[in-house]
């Protein structure tokens, strides 16, 4: 529920925290906006609070051309919460309605299309297909904006059943015709190169960038991902094909550049770039909580908006969580880029050194594990993690359930709690993660004055919930 009062003093003092939080609805000229909107700030009593986009659209109000607020960043509330609604709106953001339907959704979160739509309508104000036709109107946008694409063909790409369908959506949130929302892009001179589509990725301030880049470039596989000056760089593998990221961070949004086999995977990259960047994190939340201890508040305070490093591909992570185990990053590295050299895909137009797509699990599952190398149990169990998940035995995309992932992955032999904790934080996006047996968190609480026993450091790490993924973070930047 939403406290009405505190919602408009956010929007009385335009704070942008609140973007993708809630958004407003204003009776008097029928636009909904985000609360840091610049225009004039509407009387109290004409306006209105939602949940999400879609909510406001499905109450009649067509989004506002000032502020955008369908490219507003994602709530963090959906990260946080590991509930059915908060896997179903990960798994929204990823395209699955537009993909596998509703019924492929359900199938996903394990229960009936009914209940999900129920459970949805009353959490957040609309149901799946509200919920994914304002996501395809944003996806249609974006294309007639920044591709030449046809008009009837951006309408099938963005997930729309009819033309119809596609010219009534966007006429109904843009209060404009396809043709004219193309036209006014163009007469702004926005169009993007050929062969690519370039937008602006938003995100809370304040965010330490730096830190991320660092944190994938020492980390980058020699063929798939690099880190230049201020630009990441890296393969994508999506549900239509392959493609390939560049996101620059820039003061207030990201800039990306997707390069795109087929541009119906548009939805499914721009969700897995915020991901691997944390763009939907609420910096604010975090820092006001590990700012206020006593040990970490130093830290907090030399490197504000601290995110996590997060991945494009959950089954990739967990393969390079395995590769990493009991050797230096720089070994991992190499052993990664050699099962990329050798049984990673080709890109069609490769970009900087971005060469391959990382190799599926379908394809390790079907090498001679013999061949990997490494030590022979390691391989053993890469060999039976790779064959798991092509098999769907272990399932880690975006709404999995992460308790039942976690102990799917203690499943298989040679995985300890060290490497399923990991691929928790990163793969899946857990906000509230901690790593009290890493050797590097003991090395950082011992150098913080703080007890480094792993029982202690546990105990310790409670004071610092629903943000100890970012705790953890701000413990290795010490080292």
């Amino acid at each position: 529920m939403l406290d009405e009062e505190a919602c408009y003093r956010a929007v009385q003092g335009r704070d942008a925290r609140f973007d993708g939080v809630f958004y407003i609805g204003v009776t008097s000229t029928g636009i909904y906006c985000r609360p840091s909107c610049p225009a004039m700030t509407p009387k109290r009593e004409n306006v209105r609070f939602y949940r999400t986009a879609a909510e406001a659209q499905a109450a009649g109000f067509r989004t506002c051309r000032r502020c955008r607020p369908d490219a507003t960043p994602g709530s963090a509330e959906w990260n946080i919460r590991a509930d059915v609604v908060g896997r179903a709106m990960r798994l929204i953001a990823d395209g699955i309605v537009d993909r596998d339907g509703v019924a492929g959704l359900a199938a996903r979160l394990g229960y009936s299309e009914r209940q999900v739509h129920r459970t949805l309508v009353e959490e957040v104000g609309a149901g799946p297909l509200r919920l994914a036709r304002s996501q395809r109107a944003h996806t249609a946008r974006v294309l007639l904006e920044t591709t030449d694409l046809p008009v009837t063909e951006i309408a099938f790409t963005a997930g729309f059943a009819s033309i119809r369908q596609f010219n009534d959506t966007i006429r109904e949130v843009y209060a404009l015709t396809p043709t004219e929302l193309r036209g006014k892009a163009r007469r702004r001179g926005r169009a993007a190169t050929a062969g690519t589509i370039e937008l602006r990725l938003a995100y809370r301030q304040p965010a330490d960038f730096r830190g991320v880049l660092d944190f994938l470039a020492l980390r980058a596989v020699p063929g798939t991902e690099e880190v230049d000056g201020d630009t990441y760089r890296r393969s994508l593998t999506l549900p239509h094909g392959t493609g390939v990221a560049e996101l620059t961070p820039r003061d207030g949004w990201v800039h990306a550049t997707l390069r795109l086999a087929d541009p119906r995977d548009l939805t499914a990259a721009v969700a897995r770039c915020r991901r691997v960047l944390d763009l939907d994190a609420d910096p604010q939340a975090v820092d006001d909580l590990l700012g206020a201890d006593p040990a970490l508040g130093p830290l907090v305070a030399a490197r504000p908006g601290i995110r996590v490093p997060g991945t494009v591909d959950g089954d990739e992570l967990a393969v390079r969580g395995v590769l990493g185990q009991q050797v230096s990053v720089a070994a991992a590295r190499t052993v990664a880029g050699r099962l990329v050299a050798e049984h990673g895909k080709p890109l069609d137009t490769p970009v900087g050194t971005v060469t391959h797509a990382f190799p599926t699990a379908a394809v390790l599952a079907s090498v001679d594990p013999s061949t990997f190398p490494m030590p022979r149990s390691r391989q053993r169990t890469l060999h039976e993690l790779t064959r798991r998940l092509a098999d769907g035995v272990l399932n880690l995309d975006p709404g999995v359930d992460r308790d039942e992932a976690e102990r799917r992955l203690l499943d298989v032999p040679g995985i300890g709690p060290w490497t399923a904790k990991y691929v928790r934080m990163r793969a899946l996006a857990d906000p509230d993660v901690f790593l009290p047996t890493d050797l590097g968190v003991k090395h950082a609480m011992a150098g913080l004055g703080l007890p480094s026993e792993p029982r202690a450091v546990a105990e310790l790490s409670e004071n610092w919930r629903p943000w100890r993924s970012y705790a953890l973070l701000h413990a290795w930047s010490t080292l």
